[in-house]
């Protein structure tokens, strides 16, 4: 559960908006997401026999997280069949990719081995297969296919609607209703406050968001390898990113909007590749990168693909949500606050019974879930979860809730902010939601510089402007402050700054 909770655990493009990905058709490759129960330990990895199979991203725990026990799990994985292209010894995860058929199965028997599985449903392609150097210019990325249907990786979302490159300030409602207009009276924040923005990259030379992009603690970790190179962070063909990036911070310098705390830093870390999907090695490579550059907030408006729910009964979902828990646990225990969208498909997350947009890298398929299956990172422990609201303070009807799972609320239907090309456009979905919250979080930051990680969340929470079931909402249970539709209530930008 999340910070502001008392038991349990909760809560992807996104949780937040809706790529247009290109969804497979290529089947299921052999072994993956199967339900076997892993193998006796008392096997050695060396021992199995590779058979040929299809080339595929593995996430392998390691029993415990040191750089010792690690090797011996980079030595099991080569054994096996596979080679490491990320090892992560302060979360004992092992990113590796092999075409071994039998490579799970392997390392299922190695005692420096807790958990192992596959990280997609797909096989890698071609060009997705070398690791180490990142070059999404020379590729569609985010998968805004005209020719594909969208992927409503949950959310139902406006297209970005163009708007005059001018002022435009007076336009932006959720500004105002979350008090930030009044909050910027007293700051706009620190340059000392960094947020990073896992996403699809950031057009750094936007006039509106150039003064405050840190180009020096921004990556692409699409291969599951940060790649700090200029052009890999950028940009190709989604604005998603740079929308996102514009309502944290675009600066106050009398050019089109104004971010929630437009003086503080924003880092740009690629994780949506070119066909719009967020894979895990590229989440956990973000979630490390961002804590080793210092981040203070990440904001995270997706859920990490081909699960829209990874499940605890499926020992290879299970093995991948432990990966990537454990990085985001490890940056939490930094201090580092990690916000996201709850998601945008109206699912009551607290109640979910029914997945039937999964896996979308190759068939989905329906399939019973429960509490065990969760949508991740929102549902993770500690994580920021944010439901989105209209301008009139309603719940936006696409919004996932869930008592006990939605955290907070924040303005996330028709929002108004920077888009690529250096223009300004409007957009909804969790997406736009989540950002006012690691906006409001960097103000927090910024006028109380000691908070950092759960007290500074708790304070977001406190401060929050409670807000109501409607009484028409049968759905929406709980109480005035804490409740399955608004969570702790609106977050308030002028009382973080207050």
């Amino acid at each position: 559960m999340h910070l502001s909770r008392t038991s349990g655990t909760r809560r992807g493009f996104v949780a937040g908006l809706t790529l247009t990905a290109a969804l497979g058709v290529t089947c299921l490759a052999p072994g993956v997401a199967s339900a076997a129960p892993p193998a006796p330990a008392a096997a050695s990895a060396a021992a199995f026999v590779p058979v040929q199979g299809e080339l595929m991203n593995y996430a392998v725990n390691g029993a415990k997280a040191n750089r010792g026990q690690t090797l011996k799990v980079e030595r099991a994985v080569a054994a096996a069949g596979g080679t490491v292209v990320e090892s992560y010894a302060e979360i004992g995860v092992v990113i590796a990719q092999s075409d071994n058929a039998g490579f799970a199965a392997a390392l299922r028997r190695d005692k420096a081995v807790e958990s192992v599985g596959a990280t997609r449903t797909a096989p890698v392609a071609a060009t997705d297969a070398t690791y180490g150097v990142s070059d999404p210019l020379s590729k569609g990325e985010s998968g805004h296919r005209s020719s594909k249907p969208a992927k409503n990786k949950a959310v139902g979302i406006e297209a970005f609607e163009a708007v005059a490159v001018d002022p435009s300030e007076s336009q932006q409602w959720d500004m105002a209703a979350i008090g930030a207009d009044k909050a910027h009276e007293i700051t706009d924040g620190s340059r000392d406050v960094l947020v990073a923005v896992l996403d699809s990259g950031i057009q750094a030379d936007h006039p509106d968001l150039a003064a405050n992009v840190d180009a020096s603690v921004s990556a692409s970790c699409l291969s599951g390898v940060a790649d700090s190179s200029y052009a890999s962070w950028q940009p190709t063909t989604s604005s998603h990113g740079t929308h996102v990036a514009g309502t944290i911070a675009a600066a106050r310098n009398g050019i089109g909007i104004v971010g929630v705390a437009p003086n503080v830093r924003i880092s740009a870390v690629k994780v949506v590749s070119d066909d719009g999907y967020i894979y895990p090695e590229a989440a956990i490579c973000g979630f490390m990168f961002a804590t080793s550059t210092g981040a203070d907030i990440t904001n995270n408006s997706y859920y990490i693909d081909p699960w829209q729910f990874w499940c605890d009964s499926d020992i290879d979902q299970l093995a991948v949500k432990t990966a990537v828990d454990r990085a985001v646990q490890y940056s939490q225990g930094t201090g580092v606050v990690n916000v996201a969208a709850a998601g945008n498909s109206a699912i009551d997350l607290a109640n979910k019974t029914v997945d039937d947009a999964s896996p979308n890298d190759t068939v989905p398929v329906v399939r019973q879930i429960d509490a065990g299956c969760e949508d991740i990172p929102a549902e993770l422990d500690g994580v920021v979860t944010v439901s989105s609201t209209t301008s009139t303070g309603a719940l936006s009807s696409f919004s996932n809730v869930g008592l006990g799972v939605i955290d907070l609320a924040a303005p996330g239907s028709s929002i108004l902010s920077t888009v690529t090309g250096s223009g300004y456009g409007r957009s909804s979905g969790t997406s736009m939601a989540s950002p006012h919250v690691a906006g409001v979080a960097a103000l927090l930051k910024s006028a109380h510089p000691s908070l950092a990680g759960e007290a500074l969340s708790r304070t977001m929470y406190d401060q929050a402007n409670d807000v109501a079931c409607p009484s028409t909402a049968a759905t929406c249970t709980g109480t005035l402050d804490d409740n399955a539709f608004f969570g702790d209530g609106l977050v308030s930008a002028l009382h973080a700054v207050n």
